[in-house]
């Protein structure tokens, strides 16, 4: 049977307690906040409570969180985000967050690959989206190699501080009927 979030290099899988010290280095990366609308740092206590009552049936919440780990060792790497989940028009928003220490190595290429398959051939879903600032021209070439497709620029889009980022919006769609 064909593994459909696991390959050679990554794996995606739900979010685990063991995850509590990697997620609380994560959220407070001030670096990463302007695309994640982090305003203030994330208490352990409140991650906890978060990975305690995490729901992974995107149906639910209408987002799902899922690890990237390096297949071969399991070591958390990153993360794949769908948000906005809206089961009417069959879409979701997509994000994702490489470690800093793993950028470069084909990682977010891999789980990219991954997370295409799951939402395309598991969930069904018609199209995933992403809001990439166009500063972040790594990702939007990610994106695009895997068939993503610019749908337009969104002015002002992001506000942190006292800066303003533009954002591309890009989609991919699924041929559901084949």
């Amino acid at each position: 049977m064909k593994k459909i979030i696991s390959n050679d290099i990554v794996t995606l899988r739900s979010l685990e307690a063991t995850d509590l010290d990697v997620l609380y280095c994560w959220e407070n990366d001030t670096r990463l906040w302007t695309v994640s609308n982090i305003m203030a740092p994330s208490p352990k206590s409140y991650l906890w409570q978060y990975l305690q009552n995490y729901d992974s049936d995107i149906f639910n919440p209408r987002q799902l969180r899922l690890m990237i780990t390096l297949t071969e060792t399991a070591e958390p790497v990153g993360t794949v985000d769908l948000t906005n989940f809206d089961p009417f028009n069959n879409r979701a928003e997509f994000g994702i967050m490489i470690d800093k220490a793993h950028e470069g190595k084909g990682i977010g290429d891999a789980a990219l690959k991954l997370t295409v398959g799951y939402v395309r051939d598991y969930l069904g879903l018609f199209q995933i989206y992403a809001l990439v600032p166009t500063s972040n021209t790594i990702c939007i070439g990610l994106l695009k190699k895997h068939g993503f497709a610019s749908a337009g620029i969104l002015k002002k889009w992001i506000n942190h501080g006292t800066e303003v980022h533009d954002v591309e919006m890009l989609q991919l769609f699924f041929d559901l009927t084949s």
